[in-house]
């Protein structure tokens, strides 16, 4: 019997869904994780989420749902890390595909869960946001995880709704969560990260990072985000609840008005009206940014010189810890140089790698 683990947001959505699979089923389980195509503009310069006519190599499973193998590529100039993930993991990830609203993706579930026939199905989300309003000024990403409930609440098979680090995604607060939050079914230890620990070296997800990391004992407050969010890191942090998915349902305001809709362009139009904006919006005006930036050379001089006056005001900030997604951002380097980044600090100041993060010194070393 195979168990399905849907990833509520995509990117570390899928690798968190990993951890999880072995965790709570044991390291010879190899779930199906249903994920969306969706990495950010780090990875993928254009806005919003991937469809199956963004890849090749796809690999049919039903009529509606294609897994991404190792073998897969996104078509160019697109970019995604679900082949990386399909090659290093041992699980089928399946692609989520959100261009026909919820009614398509409600059908790629419903077609999913007939033809594997699942023991168990998980919807999992790393941070909480999923059990947002609508309303809160620090959300920013609300769509892709209010169509992933909107879908999962219309399959006819019961779903288990898991939240993993509660606040991690530094949009919603961990009090913000609090009244909703079911029972810990888990709390992630630094073994329970083994298996995706060196997916975390390479991968950009920094909630996922976040969630690894105090899984691993790190605590303090870690920087993160183009707007650069400070998210605690507290003994709460690696802890897995499950929650009513009624009471998901009635407190998000944008999943119950997508229920019916049958594009992606009638789910964002909801998005503006509940939330105020459309997060693909935001994508598309920052790709149009960044296309009329000119490149920023990695001189490593520069580089750990602009580290220090970074990592200086972010002390007086109170910050501890950042992620090498938020300092390629901070110091105006594109996704393209985040590797070269990485390994220049690590081999200048190993001893400031908190894996996966990056340590905030207390005073300059």
């Amino acid at each position: 019997m195979t168990r399905l683990i849907v990833a509520a947001g995509g990117g570390g959505d899928a690798v968190a869904a990993a951890m999880l699979d072995a965790a709570l089923y044991g390291d010879d389980d190899q779930a199906v994780i249903l994920t969306y195509a969706w990495d950010r503009l780090l990875i993928d310069p254009l806005p919003g989420p991937r469809g199956a006519d963004s890849f090749t190599g796809l690999t049919p499973i039903t009529s509606a749902v294609w897994s991404v193998p190792a073998e897969a590529r996104p078509v160019p100039p697109a970019g995604s890390t679900l082949p990386r993930l399909a090659a290093e993991l041992p699980h089928t990830f399946a692609l989520l595909d959100p261009h026909h609203g919820a009614e398509g993706v409600t059908r790629q579930l419903e077609e999913l869960v007939g033809h594997l026939e699942p023991e168990s199905i998980d919807l999992l989300d790393v941070g909480g946001d999923i059990l947002a309003r609508g309303d809160e000024p620090t959300l920013k990403s609300p769509l892709a995880d209010a169509l992933t409930l909107a879908a999962c609440c219309q399959v006819n098979a019961p779903v288990r709704l898991l939240v993993a680090g509660p606040g991690l995604d530094g949009e919603l607060s961990l009090d913000d969560l609090r009244g909703i939050l079911g029972p810990i079914v888990h709390t992630f230890t630094a073994k329970d990260t083994e298996p995706v620990s060196l997916v975390l070296e390479w991968h950009p997800s920094e909630a996922t990072a976040m969630l690894a990391a105090t899984a691993r004992g790190v605590r303090g407050t870690c920087e993160v985000r183009d707007a650069g969010l400070p998210v605690p890191l507290t003994d709460e942090g690696p802890a897995v609840h499950e929650v009513d998915m009624d009471e998901a349902l009635s407190r998000n305001e944008l999943a119950r008005a997508i229920m019916t809709t049958a594009t992606l362009d009638e789910v964002e139009a909801y998005s503006r009206e509940v939330c105020g904006y459309s997060e693909i919006d935001y994508e598309r005006n920052k790709a149009a940014w960044l296309k009329d930036q000119p490149p920023t050379e990695l001189v490593p001089t520069t580089v750990l010189a602009e580290l220090d006056q970074f990592e200086s005001e972010a002390r007086s900030r109170g910050v501890t810890h950042t992620t090498f997604r938020h300092i390629t951002e901070a110091l105006n380097l594109n996704g393209n140089q985040r590797k070269d980044l990485r390994e220049l600090l690590l081999n200048s100041r190993p001893e400031q790698y908190a894996a996966p993060l990056w340590r905030i010194t207390t005073q300059p070393e």
